[in-house]
């Protein structure tokens, strides 16, 4: 597991030491199960948008289905595996949610021609040569992780830790304690 600031994209350097200064958010857990679209599985914008209904947390943690066991050490490489429609990454940026986490090795297709669509368009980053002002640089997106099926979805208390490395991603431990209604 690791967690990504902009600077995991950008040609200039940001660190996610620097961006990350707070460390507890509101989060929200969703299971989805991608959708076939050609070649392809596919989050797509309508399952978030479904999943999440009014919340507006701080952080979206997505578990994708199906939840097996195999996903803490499976090899990625070469096998399509799912992402994020780009549309999907705009609505979570748009509904002010600033961590996404994500059992997948990427938000982004695995070969996508360095289009990097799901990541910049969370970032809001339009040019990764030259970073926009309104580029969301407190924000960060962490790949691989793994939600036991016995945890339920719903409204959780994420604290998202990291190794404090001058470095644009960062291996991380995220640990999300239940909020009692």
């Amino acid at each position: 597991t690791h967690t990504e600031c902009l600077g995991h994209i950008t040609r200039d350097f940001y660190s996610i030491n620097q961006c990350l200064k707070q460390f507890f958010f509101t989060a929200e857990l969703i299971s989805v199960e991608p959708k076939s679209v050609g070649e392809d599985l596919i989050i797509t914008k309508e399952q978030i948008e479904l999943a999440l209904g009014e919340n507006s947390p701080e952080a979206i943690i997505i578990r994708t289905l199906p939840n097996l066991e195999s996903k803490k050490h499976l090899n990625y490489s070469n096998t399509n595996p799912p992402y994020l429609e780009e549309a999907a990454t705009i609505f979570i940026r748009e509904k002010g949610i600033q961590h996404l986490l994500i059992d997948l090795p990427s938000v982004d297709k695995e070969h996508d021609e360095g289009k990097l669509l799901a990541h910049k368009a969370f970032w809001n980053v339009k040019d990764v040569n030259q970073v926009n002002e309104d580029a969301r640089f407190n924000c960060t997106i962490t790949e691989m992780i793994y939600v036991n099926e016995e945890i339920q979805d719903g409204s959780y208390l994420l604290n998202l830790q990291f190794a404090s490395f001058e470095n644009d991603a960062s291996p991380s431990k995220p640990v999300l304690y239940k909020i009692e209604k």
